[in-house]
Protein backbone atom coordinates (compact mmCIF):
# COMPACT_ATOMS: atom_id res chain seq x y z
CA UNK A 1 0.00 0.00 0.00
CA UNK A 2 1.52 3.58 -1.58
CA UNK A 3 1.36 5.86 1.29
CA UNK A 4 0.35 8.39 -1.32
CA UNK A 5 -2.46 6.70 -2.84
CA UNK A 6 -3.69 5.73 1.09
CA UNK A 7 -3.70 9.70 1.36
CA UNK A 8 -5.88 9.58 -1.24
CA UNK A 9 -8.42 7.64 -0.57
CA UNK A 10 -8.83 8.45 3.02
CA UNK A 11 -9.02 12.32 1.25
CA UNK A 12 -12.01 11.18 -0.91
CA UNK A 13 -13.96 8.48 2.04
CA UNK A 14 -13.29 11.97 4.40
CA UNK A 15 -14.82 14.41 1.58
CA UNK A 16 -17.52 12.14 -0.02
CA UNK A 17 -16.55 12.97 -3.93
CA UNK A 18 -13.01 13.34 -5.65
CA UNK A 19 -14.32 17.07 -6.10
CA UNK A 20 -13.96 18.12 -2.97
CA UNK A 21 -10.96 15.77 -2.29
CA UNK A 22 -8.85 16.94 -5.58
CA UNK A 23 -9.50 20.61 -3.85
CA UNK A 24 -7.67 19.76 -0.29
CA UNK A 25 -5.00 17.57 -1.71
CA UNK A 26 -4.08 20.28 -4.44
CA UNK A 27 -4.55 18.06 -7.20
CA UNK A 28 -7.06 18.21 -10.51
CA UNK A 29 -9.81 15.88 -10.70
CA UNK A 30 -8.89 13.87 -13.39
CA UNK A 31 -5.44 13.05 -11.92
CA UNK A 32 -7.64 11.98 -8.44
CA UNK A 33 -9.75 10.10 -10.45
CA UNK A 34 -7.30 8.29 -11.99
CA UNK A 35 -5.14 7.19 -9.28
CA UNK A 36 -8.61 6.04 -7.82
CA UNK A 37 -8.84 4.21 -10.94
CA UNK A 38 -5.72 2.38 -10.98
CA UNK A 39 -5.72 1.04 -7.46
CA UNK A 40 -8.96 -0.68 -8.28
CA UNK A 41 -8.23 -2.28 -11.46
CA UNK A 42 -4.88 -3.51 -8.66
CA UNK A 43 -7.00 -4.83 -6.32
CA UNK A 44 -10.30 -6.45 -8.73
CA UNK A 45 -12.67 -4.91 -6.63
CA UNK A 46 -14.29 -1.34 -6.30
CA UNK A 47 -13.76 0.75 -3.11
CA UNK A 48 -16.59 3.43 -3.28
CA UNK A 49 -20.00 3.22 -4.96
CA UNK A 50 -20.22 6.01 -7.10
CA UNK A 51 -23.39 8.94 -7.36
CA UNK A 52 -23.58 12.02 -8.68
CA UNK A 53 -24.11 13.57 -5.48
CA UNK A 54 -21.76 11.29 -3.33
CA UNK A 55 -19.32 8.45 -2.98
CA UNK A 56 -19.75 5.78 -0.42
CA UNK A 57 -17.47 3.23 0.59
CA UNK A 58 -18.10 -0.72 -0.17
CA UNK A 59 -17.17 -3.57 1.95
CA UNK A 60 -13.72 -3.42 0.29
CA UNK A 61 -13.32 0.21 0.50
CA UNK A 62 -13.99 0.37 4.77
CA UNK A 63 -11.36 -1.93 4.75
CA UNK A 64 -9.05 0.06 2.92
CA UNK A 65 -9.64 2.95 4.89
CA UNK A 66 -9.06 1.08 8.10
CA UNK A 67 -6.16 -0.34 7.63
CA UNK A 68 -4.83 3.05 5.93
CA UNK A 69 -5.66 4.93 8.14
CA UNK A 70 -3.53 3.09 10.92
CA UNK A 71 -0.98 2.44 8.75
CA UNK A 72 -0.84 6.06 8.11
CA UNK A 73 -1.48 6.77 12.24
CA UNK A 74 1.80 4.44 12.95
CA UNK A 75 3.75 6.02 9.59
CA UNK A 76 3.89 9.49 11.80
CA UNK A 77 4.21 7.88 15.42
CA UNK A 78 7.55 6.51 13.93
CA UNK A 79 8.46 9.57 12.48
CA UNK A 80 7.95 11.66 15.98
CA UNK A 81 9.63 8.62 17.98
CA UNK A 82 12.71 8.73 15.63
CA UNK A 83 12.72 13.03 15.66
CA UNK A 84 12.72 12.81 19.35
CA UNK A 85 15.60 10.02 19.59
CA UNK A 86 17.41 11.64 17.08
CA UNK A 87 17.21 15.12 19.00
CA UNK A 88 15.36 16.86 15.51
CA UNK A 89 13.09 19.62 16.65
CA UNK A 90 11.20 19.90 13.68
CA UNK A 91 8.64 17.98 12.38
CA UNK A 92 4.73 19.32 12.49
CA UNK A 93 2.22 19.95 14.76
CA UNK A 94 -1.47 20.67 14.77
CA UNK A 95 -3.30 22.25 17.18
CA UNK A 96 -6.94 23.30 17.99
CA UNK A 97 -8.88 26.02 20.24
CA UNK A 98 -12.29 26.66 20.47
CA UNK A 99 -13.07 30.20 18.76
CA UNK A 100 -12.30 33.64 20.94
CA UNK A 101 -9.91 32.68 23.62
CA UNK A 102 -8.09 29.63 22.42
CA UNK A 103 -5.96 32.25 19.78
CA UNK A 104 -5.38 34.46 22.21
CA UNK A 105 -3.86 31.97 24.66
CA UNK A 106 -2.08 30.60 21.46
CA UNK A 107 -0.83 34.47 20.12
CA UNK A 108 0.88 34.63 24.08
CA UNK A 109 2.57 30.69 24.01
CA UNK A 110 3.43 30.47 20.66
CA UNK A 111 6.82 33.08 20.35
CA UNK A 112 8.25 31.10 23.10
CA UNK A 113 7.55 27.78 21.59
CA UNK A 114 9.12 29.39 18.31
CA UNK A 115 12.44 30.13 20.59
CA UNK A 116 12.87 26.48 21.48
CA UNK A 117 11.43 24.50 18.26
CA UNK A 118 11.67 26.94 15.06
CA UNK A 119 11.74 23.72 12.87
CA UNK A 120 8.43 22.52 13.87
CA UNK A 121 5.37 23.53 11.34
CA UNK A 122 2.28 24.52 13.63
CA UNK A 123 -0.74 24.88 12.47
CA UNK A 124 -3.32 26.24 14.46
CA UNK A 125 -6.83 26.24 13.88
CA UNK A 126 -10.14 27.47 15.90
CA UNK A 127 -12.85 25.03 16.05
CA UNK A 128 -15.82 23.88 17.92
CA UNK A 129 -15.37 21.21 20.59
CA UNK A 130 -17.34 19.19 19.33
CA UNK A 131 -15.34 19.31 15.94
CA UNK A 132 -12.07 19.09 17.76
CA UNK A 133 -13.00 15.87 19.48
CA UNK A 134 -13.75 14.17 15.87
CA UNK A 135 -10.63 15.23 14.53
CA UNK A 136 -8.37 14.15 17.95
CA UNK A 137 -10.39 10.71 17.68
CA UNK A 138 -9.95 10.14 13.67
CA UNK A 139 -5.53 11.47 14.58
CA UNK A 140 -6.13 14.25 12.11
CA UNK A 141 -5.05 16.71 15.02
CA UNK A 142 -2.16 16.38 17.72
CA UNK A 143 -3.66 18.52 20.25
CA UNK A 144 -7.15 20.07 21.22
CA UNK A 145 -7.45 22.87 24.07
CA UNK A 146 -11.12 21.45 25.34
CA UNK A 147 -13.06 23.53 27.59
CA UNK A 148 -15.78 21.64 29.18
CA UNK A 149 -17.64 20.02 32.41
CA UNK A 150 -15.24 17.85 34.26
CA UNK A 151 -14.87 14.13 33.26
CA UNK A 152 -13.29 11.97 31.17
CA UNK A 153 -13.71 11.65 27.52
CA UNK A 154 -13.68 8.37 26.03
CA UNK A 155 -10.66 7.80 23.99
CA UNK A 156 -8.59 10.35 25.16
CA UNK A 157 -5.90 11.85 27.48
CA UNK A 158 -6.83 15.22 28.92
CA UNK A 159 -4.14 16.93 30.72
CA UNK A 160 -6.24 19.57 33.02
CA UNK A 161 -4.76 23.15 32.65
CA UNK A 162 -7.60 25.07 34.33
CA UNK A 163 -10.80 24.60 35.95
CA UNK A 164 -12.67 27.97 35.85
CA UNK A 165 -16.33 29.17 37.25
CA UNK A 166 -19.03 30.71 35.43
CA UNK A 167 -20.59 33.92 36.63
CA UNK A 168 -23.75 35.82 36.50
CA UNK A 169 -23.68 39.07 35.39
CA UNK A 170 -26.16 41.69 34.90
CA UNK A 171 -26.30 45.26 33.45
CA UNK A 172 -25.44 47.95 36.50
CA UNK A 173 -28.83 49.12 36.09
CA UNK A 174 -30.76 46.34 36.77
CA UNK A 175 -32.17 45.78 40.54
CA UNK A 176 -29.94 42.72 40.85
CA UNK A 177 -26.92 44.75 40.97
CA UNK A 178 -27.62 46.85 44.19
CA UNK A 179 -27.03 43.31 45.66
CA UNK A 180 -23.11 43.27 44.26
CA UNK A 181 -20.36 43.65 46.78
CA UNK A 182 -18.11 46.41 47.03
CA UNK A 183 -14.56 46.74 44.72
CA UNK A 184 -12.44 44.30 46.17
CA UNK A 185 -14.44 42.44 47.97
CA UNK A 186 -15.24 38.24 47.03
CA UNK A 187 -18.03 38.22 45.13
CA UNK A 188 -21.56 38.27 46.35
CA UNK A 189 -23.19 34.34 46.05
CA UNK A 190 -26.56 34.30 45.11
CA UNK A 191 -29.39 31.03 44.64
CA UNK A 192 -29.70 29.57 41.55
CA UNK A 193 -33.49 30.48 42.34
CA UNK A 194 -32.39 34.62 41.38
CA UNK A 195 -31.98 33.37 37.98
CA UNK A 196 -35.79 32.38 36.78
CA UNK A 197 -36.96 35.35 36.39
CA UNK A 198 -33.98 37.05 34.79
CA UNK A 199 -33.73 37.27 30.62
CA UNK A 200 -30.74 36.24 29.15
CA UNK A 201 -28.16 36.48 26.52
CA UNK A 202 -26.45 32.61 26.08
CA UNK A 203 -23.74 30.78 23.93
CA UNK A 204 -26.17 29.51 21.05
CA UNK A 205 -27.47 25.64 22.72
CA UNK A 206 -25.11 23.47 21.10
CA UNK A 207 -21.87 24.79 22.49
CA UNK A 208 -20.63 22.77 24.98
CA UNK A 209 -20.47 25.97 27.60
CA UNK A 210 -24.65 24.78 27.58
CA UNK A 211 -23.60 21.53 29.38
CA UNK A 212 -22.66 24.02 32.12
CA UNK A 213 -25.33 26.59 32.15
CA UNK A 214 -28.76 24.39 31.30
CA UNK A 215 -28.24 22.15 34.08
CA UNK A 216 -28.59 24.95 36.94
CA UNK A 217 -32.34 25.35 34.91
CA UNK A 218 -33.16 21.66 34.34
CA UNK A 219 -32.68 20.64 37.87
CA UNK A 220 -35.54 23.01 38.04
CA UNK A 221 -37.53 22.06 35.63
CA UNK A 222 -37.40 25.36 34.31
CA UNK A 223 -35.58 26.85 30.75
CA UNK A 224 -33.84 29.90 30.54
CA UNK A 225 -35.59 33.13 29.43
CA UNK A 226 -33.85 33.65 25.94
CA UNK A 227 -33.36 37.49 24.82
CA UNK A 228 -30.76 36.18 22.51
CA UNK A 229 -28.58 33.29 21.71
CA UNK A 230 -24.98 33.50 20.15
CA UNK A 231 -21.84 32.37 18.70
CA UNK A 232 -19.75 35.07 20.93
CA UNK A 233 -19.14 35.76 24.58
CA UNK A 234 -18.07 38.68 23.84
CA UNK A 235 -21.29 39.78 22.34
CA UNK A 236 -23.02 38.53 25.02
CA UNK A 237 -21.01 40.73 27.43
CA UNK A 238 -21.78 43.42 25.28
CA UNK A 239 -25.08 42.50 25.14
CA UNK A 240 -25.16 43.21 29.02
CA UNK A 241 -23.26 46.04 29.07
CA UNK A 242 -25.86 47.39 26.95
CA UNK A 243 -28.29 47.19 29.53
CA UNK A 244 -30.45 45.00 27.26
CA UNK A 245 -30.35 41.43 28.96
CA UNK A 246 -28.33 39.29 31.97
CA UNK A 247 -25.52 36.30 30.94
CA UNK A 248 -24.09 33.18 32.23
CA UNK A 249 -20.24 33.45 30.92
CA UNK A 250 -16.99 31.87 32.14
CA UNK A 251 -15.08 34.19 33.95
CA UNK A 252 -12.05 35.00 31.70
CA UNK A 253 -14.98 36.68 29.69
CA UNK A 254 -15.58 39.47 32.65
CA UNK A 255 -11.81 40.35 33.25
CA UNK A 256 -11.70 44.06 33.51
CA UNK A 257 -15.40 44.54 31.65
CA UNK A 258 -17.17 48.13 32.91
CA UNK A 259 -20.70 48.60 33.13
CA UNK A 260 -21.68 45.07 34.44
CA UNK A 261 -22.28 43.56 37.57
CA UNK A 262 -20.72 40.56 38.93
CA UNK A 263 -21.70 37.06 41.05
CA UNK A 264 -21.06 33.42 41.57
CA UNK A 265 -23.77 31.43 41.95
CA UNK A 266 -24.35 28.98 44.90
CA UNK A 267 -24.29 25.51 41.99
CA UNK A 268 -20.79 26.93 41.60
CA UNK A 269 -20.76 25.85 38.15
CA UNK A 270 -17.35 25.48 36.56
CA UNK A 271 -15.95 23.75 33.32
CA UNK A 272 -12.41 22.72 32.93
CA UNK A 273 -10.00 23.50 30.55
CA UNK A 274 -7.33 20.78 28.86
CA UNK A 275 -5.02 19.56 26.67
CA UNK A 276 -6.20 16.45 24.77
CA UNK A 277 -4.90 14.17 22.74
CA UNK A 278 -5.38 10.46 21.21
CA UNK A 279 -5.07 7.99 24.03
CA UNK A 280 -2.02 5.83 23.84
CA UNK A 281 -0.53 8.15 21.34
CA UNK A 282 3.04 9.11 21.31
CA UNK A 283 3.15 12.66 22.07
CA UNK A 284 6.23 14.39 20.75
CA UNK A 285 8.51 16.63 23.11
CA UNK A 286 7.55 19.09 20.92
CA UNK A 287 3.69 18.62 22.12
CA UNK A 288 4.78 18.29 25.38
CA UNK A 289 6.28 21.53 25.42
CA UNK A 290 3.39 23.37 23.86
CA UNK A 291 1.40 21.84 27.14
CA UNK A 292 3.77 22.97 28.91
CA UNK A 293 3.55 26.46 28.17
CA UNK A 294 -0.25 26.36 27.94
CA UNK A 295 -0.25 25.17 31.79
CA UNK A 296 2.14 28.15 32.44
CA UNK A 297 0.06 31.05 30.53
CA UNK A 298 -2.94 29.54 32.77
CA UNK A 299 -1.62 29.34 36.01
CA UNK A 300 -1.63 32.98 35.93
CA UNK A 301 -5.08 33.34 35.36
CA UNK A 302 -5.86 31.43 37.44
CA UNK A 303 -4.87 34.15 40.34
CA UNK A 304 -5.95 36.69 37.96
CA UNK A 305 -9.57 35.92 38.01
CA UNK A 306 -11.00 36.94 41.46
CA UNK A 307 -8.57 40.26 41.28
CA UNK A 308 -9.93 41.65 38.24
CA UNK A 309 -13.22 40.86 37.98
CA UNK A 310 -16.13 43.58 38.33
CA UNK A 311 -17.85 43.98 41.68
Amino acid sequence: MDVKQMTYILTIAQEGGISKAAAKLFITQSALDQQLLKLEHELGTRLFFRSRSSFALTEAGRVYVDYARRMLELKNEAYRIIHDIAGRRRGTLSLAFAPERGMEMFMAVYPRFYQSYPEVTVTPREISVRRQLEMLAGDELDLGFISRPEGEVPGLTCVPLLREEFLLITPRSHPLAARAAPPGAPLTVLDTECLWDLTFCLIYRSSTQREVIDPLFERAGRKPNLFLETASNRANVSMVQKGLSCSIVPAYYVQGVEDVACFRLSAHPAWTVSACYRRNRYLSKSAQHFIALAAAYFRPECAAQEKELPQ
